[in-house]
Protein backbone atom coordinates (compact mmCIF):
# COMPACT_ATOMS: atom_id res chain seq x y z
CA UNK A 1 0.00 0.00 0.00
CA UNK A 2 1.45 3.34 -1.07
CA UNK A 3 1.42 6.44 1.14
CA UNK A 4 -1.56 7.83 -0.77
CA UNK A 5 -3.39 4.51 -0.46
CA UNK A 6 -2.63 4.42 3.26
CA UNK A 7 -4.16 7.88 3.61
CA UNK A 8 -7.18 6.67 1.62
CA UNK A 9 -7.54 3.69 3.94
CA UNK A 10 -7.39 5.92 7.01
CA UNK A 11 -9.93 8.29 5.45
CA UNK A 12 -12.22 5.33 4.76
CA UNK A 13 -12.12 4.31 8.42
CA UNK A 14 -12.82 7.88 9.53
CA UNK A 15 -15.89 7.97 7.29
CA UNK A 16 -17.01 4.54 8.44
CA UNK A 17 -17.21 5.44 12.12
CA UNK A 18 -19.72 8.19 11.27
CA UNK A 19 -22.05 5.84 9.36
CA UNK A 20 -25.77 5.89 10.24
CA UNK A 21 -27.19 3.95 7.28
CA UNK A 22 -29.11 1.35 9.30
CA UNK A 23 -31.65 2.83 11.76
CA UNK A 24 -32.14 -0.40 13.71
CA UNK A 25 -28.41 -0.86 14.24
CA UNK A 26 -27.85 2.78 15.15
CA UNK A 27 -30.61 2.60 17.75
CA UNK A 28 -29.33 -0.67 19.22
CA UNK A 29 -25.63 0.21 19.40
CA UNK A 30 -26.46 3.51 21.11
CA UNK A 31 -28.96 1.94 23.51
CA UNK A 32 -26.35 -0.63 24.58
CA UNK A 33 -23.78 2.14 25.01
CA UNK A 34 -26.16 4.07 27.29
CA UNK A 35 -27.46 1.17 29.37
CA UNK A 36 -24.18 -0.78 29.55
CA UNK A 37 -23.56 -4.08 31.29
CA UNK A 38 -23.18 -3.92 35.05
CA UNK A 39 -19.58 -5.13 34.90
CA UNK A 40 -18.69 -2.18 32.65
CA UNK A 41 -20.89 0.53 34.14
CA UNK A 42 -17.91 2.83 34.79
CA UNK A 43 -16.66 2.62 31.21
CA UNK A 44 -17.47 4.91 28.31
CA UNK A 45 -18.75 2.71 25.49
CA UNK A 46 -17.65 3.33 21.90
CA UNK A 47 -21.22 2.90 20.59
CA UNK A 48 -20.36 3.60 16.94
CA UNK A 49 -19.38 1.59 13.85
CA UNK A 50 -16.11 -0.22 14.53
CA UNK A 51 -13.18 0.35 12.14
CA UNK A 52 -10.84 -2.33 10.86
CA UNK A 53 -7.84 -3.16 13.03
CA UNK A 54 -4.36 -4.33 12.15
CA UNK A 55 -1.67 -3.99 9.53
CA UNK A 56 -2.76 -1.93 6.49
CA UNK A 57 -0.08 -3.77 4.48
CA UNK A 58 -1.43 -7.14 5.55
CA UNK A 59 -1.35 -10.17 3.33
CA UNK A 60 -4.02 -11.87 5.44
CA UNK A 61 -7.47 -10.31 5.78
CA UNK A 62 -9.79 -11.67 8.50
CA UNK A 63 -13.52 -11.05 8.03
CA UNK A 64 -15.78 -11.65 11.03
CA UNK A 65 -19.50 -11.16 11.57
CA UNK A 66 -20.15 -8.02 13.62
CA UNK A 67 -19.04 -6.24 16.80
CA UNK A 68 -20.28 -7.79 20.03
CA UNK A 69 -22.60 -5.53 22.01
CA UNK A 70 -20.31 -5.47 25.06
CA UNK A 71 -17.12 -6.32 23.17
CA UNK A 72 -16.07 -4.16 20.22
CA UNK A 73 -19.16 -1.95 20.62
CA UNK A 74 -17.77 -1.14 24.06
CA UNK A 75 -14.05 -0.97 23.32
CA UNK A 76 -14.08 0.37 19.76
CA UNK A 77 -11.68 -2.25 18.43
CA UNK A 78 -12.49 -5.38 16.45
CA UNK A 79 -12.74 -8.58 18.53
CA UNK A 80 -11.63 -6.74 21.66
CA UNK A 81 -13.13 -7.29 25.10
CA UNK A 82 -15.06 -10.54 24.50
CA UNK A 83 -14.54 -14.32 24.39
CA UNK A 84 -14.39 -14.51 20.61
CA UNK A 85 -11.55 -12.02 20.64
CA UNK A 86 -9.73 -14.03 23.29
CA UNK A 87 -9.76 -17.02 20.94
CA UNK A 88 -8.82 -15.05 17.84
CA UNK A 89 -5.88 -13.09 19.22
CA UNK A 90 -4.57 -16.02 21.24
CA UNK A 91 -4.43 -18.03 18.01
CA UNK A 92 -2.87 -15.18 16.03
CA UNK A 93 -0.22 -14.79 18.74
CA UNK A 94 0.59 -18.51 18.68
CA UNK A 95 1.28 -18.25 14.97
CA UNK A 96 3.34 -15.07 15.08
CA UNK A 97 0.70 -12.67 13.77
CA UNK A 98 0.07 -10.76 17.04
CA UNK A 99 2.42 -9.20 19.56
CA UNK A 100 0.45 -10.52 22.54
CA UNK A 101 -2.28 -13.12 23.19
CA UNK A 102 -4.75 -10.81 24.90
CA UNK A 103 -7.03 -8.05 23.63
CA UNK A 104 -8.80 -6.02 26.30
CA UNK A 105 -8.80 -2.32 25.31
CA UNK A 106 -7.69 -0.10 22.42
CA UNK A 107 -4.74 1.01 24.54
CA UNK A 108 -3.45 -2.43 25.60
CA UNK A 109 -0.49 -2.35 23.18
CA UNK A 110 -1.64 -5.15 20.89
CA UNK A 111 -0.22 -4.97 17.36
CA UNK A 112 -0.88 -7.30 14.44
CA UNK A 113 1.74 -8.42 11.93
CA UNK A 114 0.66 -9.07 8.33
CA UNK A 115 -3.00 -9.39 9.41
CA UNK A 116 -5.92 -6.98 9.29
CA UNK A 117 -9.20 -7.78 11.05
CA UNK A 118 -12.53 -6.44 9.84
CA UNK A 119 -16.19 -7.53 9.77
CA UNK A 120 -19.24 -7.99 7.58
CA UNK A 121 -21.29 -5.52 9.63
CA UNK A 122 -19.68 -2.70 11.62
CA UNK A 123 -22.37 -2.05 14.23
CA UNK A 124 -23.48 -4.44 16.96
CA UNK A 125 -26.78 -6.04 15.84
CA UNK A 126 -29.56 -7.19 18.22
CA UNK A 127 -29.13 -10.89 19.05
CA UNK A 128 -25.95 -10.75 16.96
CA UNK A 129 -28.09 -11.20 13.83
CA UNK A 130 -27.90 -8.53 11.12
CA UNK A 131 -30.68 -8.56 8.55
CA UNK A 132 -30.02 -9.13 4.82
CA UNK A 133 -30.78 -5.44 4.25
CA UNK A 134 -28.20 -4.41 6.86
CA UNK A 135 -25.60 -6.75 5.39
CA UNK A 136 -26.16 -5.24 1.96
CA UNK A 137 -25.98 -1.69 3.35
CA UNK A 138 -22.69 -2.39 5.10
CA UNK A 139 -21.08 -4.37 2.27
CA UNK A 140 -19.62 -1.29 0.49
CA UNK A 141 -17.34 -0.60 3.45
CA UNK A 142 -15.78 -4.06 3.22
CA UNK A 143 -15.68 -3.83 -0.56
CA UNK A 144 -13.74 -0.55 -0.34
CA UNK A 145 -11.29 -2.08 2.14
CA UNK A 146 -10.68 -5.09 -0.08
CA UNK A 147 -10.04 -2.81 -3.03
CA UNK A 148 -7.44 -0.78 -1.09
CA UNK A 149 -5.71 -3.78 0.54
CA UNK A 150 -3.78 -4.71 -2.58
CA UNK A 151 -1.24 -6.94 -0.80
CA UNK A 152 -3.82 -9.41 0.54
CA UNK A 153 -3.14 -12.99 -0.53
CA UNK A 154 -5.41 -14.84 1.92
CA UNK A 155 -8.90 -13.96 3.11
CA UNK A 156 -10.03 -15.85 6.22
CA UNK A 157 -13.80 -15.69 6.63
CA UNK A 158 -14.96 -16.43 10.17
CA UNK A 159 -18.40 -18.01 9.81
CA UNK A 160 -20.85 -18.46 6.96
CA UNK A 161 -22.06 -14.85 6.96
CA UNK A 162 -18.52 -13.55 6.55
CA UNK A 163 -17.85 -16.13 3.84
CA UNK A 164 -21.01 -15.17 1.95
CA UNK A 165 -20.31 -11.45 2.29
CA UNK A 166 -16.83 -11.86 0.81
CA UNK A 167 -18.17 -14.09 -1.98
CA UNK A 168 -20.75 -11.48 -3.01
CA UNK A 169 -18.06 -8.81 -3.21
CA UNK A 170 -15.80 -11.05 -5.27
CA UNK A 171 -18.65 -12.08 -7.58
CA UNK A 172 -19.63 -8.46 -8.18
CA UNK A 173 -16.11 -7.76 -9.49
CA UNK A 174 -15.86 -11.02 -11.47
CA UNK A 175 -13.20 -12.27 -9.06
CA UNK A 176 -15.08 -15.33 -7.77
CA UNK A 177 -15.04 -18.80 -9.36
CA UNK A 178 -17.96 -19.52 -11.69
CA UNK A 179 -19.08 -22.38 -9.47
CA UNK A 180 -20.38 -21.35 -6.05
CA UNK A 181 -18.53 -23.05 -3.20
CA UNK A 182 -20.36 -23.79 0.06
CA UNK A 183 -18.98 -22.60 3.37
CA UNK A 184 -17.25 -25.09 5.63
CA UNK A 185 -14.41 -25.17 8.12
CA UNK A 186 -11.13 -25.16 6.18
CA UNK A 187 -12.97 -24.79 2.89
CA UNK A 188 -10.34 -23.40 0.53
CA UNK A 189 -11.21 -21.48 -2.63
CA UNK A 190 -8.49 -20.43 -5.12
CA UNK A 191 -9.17 -16.94 -6.47
CA UNK A 192 -7.85 -15.01 -9.47
CA UNK A 193 -4.54 -13.26 -8.96
CA UNK A 194 -3.14 -15.95 -6.69
CA UNK A 195 -5.39 -15.17 -3.73
CA UNK A 196 -7.19 -17.75 -1.59
CA UNK A 197 -10.39 -17.64 0.44
CA UNK A 198 -10.45 -19.87 3.55
CA UNK A 199 -13.58 -20.60 5.56
CA UNK A 200 -13.39 -21.09 9.32
CA UNK A 201 -15.96 -21.66 12.01
CA UNK A 202 -16.43 -18.45 13.96
CA UNK A 203 -14.79 -18.48 17.43
CA UNK A 204 -18.14 -17.64 19.05
CA UNK A 205 -18.96 -18.97 22.50
CA UNK A 206 -21.62 -21.17 20.94
CA UNK A 207 -18.99 -22.87 18.77
CA UNK A 208 -16.13 -23.01 21.27
CA UNK A 209 -18.17 -24.06 24.30
CA UNK A 210 -19.78 -26.93 22.39
CA UNK A 211 -16.55 -28.12 20.82
CA UNK A 212 -17.69 -27.40 17.28
CA UNK A 213 -14.50 -25.35 17.05
CA UNK A 214 -11.44 -26.49 19.01
CA UNK A 215 -8.12 -24.71 19.34
CA UNK A 216 -6.47 -27.41 17.23
CA UNK A 217 -9.04 -26.83 14.47
CA UNK A 218 -8.52 -23.07 14.68
CA UNK A 219 -4.74 -23.48 14.63
CA UNK A 220 -4.99 -25.33 11.33
CA UNK A 221 -6.63 -22.27 9.75
CA UNK A 222 -3.69 -20.03 10.67
CA UNK A 223 -1.12 -22.69 9.77
CA UNK A 224 -2.68 -22.91 6.31
CA UNK A 225 -2.86 -19.13 5.97
CA UNK A 226 0.83 -18.88 6.82
CA UNK A 227 1.68 -21.64 4.31
CA UNK A 228 -0.18 -19.79 1.55
CA UNK A 229 1.42 -16.45 2.35
CA UNK A 230 4.98 -17.68 2.82
CA UNK A 231 4.93 -20.50 0.29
Amino acid sequence: MSTSESKSFDALQESLVECRRCPRLVAWREQVAREKRAAFRDEVYWGRPVPAFGDPRARILVVGLAPAAHGANRTGRMFTGDRSGEWLYRALHRHGFATQPTSTTRSDGLRLRDVLVTASVRCAPPANKPTPTELAACRPWLEAEMRLLDRVRVIVALGKIGFDQVWKILAASNAAPARRVSFGHLTEVPLPGGRTLIGSYHPSQQNTFTGKLTEAMFDRVWERARELVHG
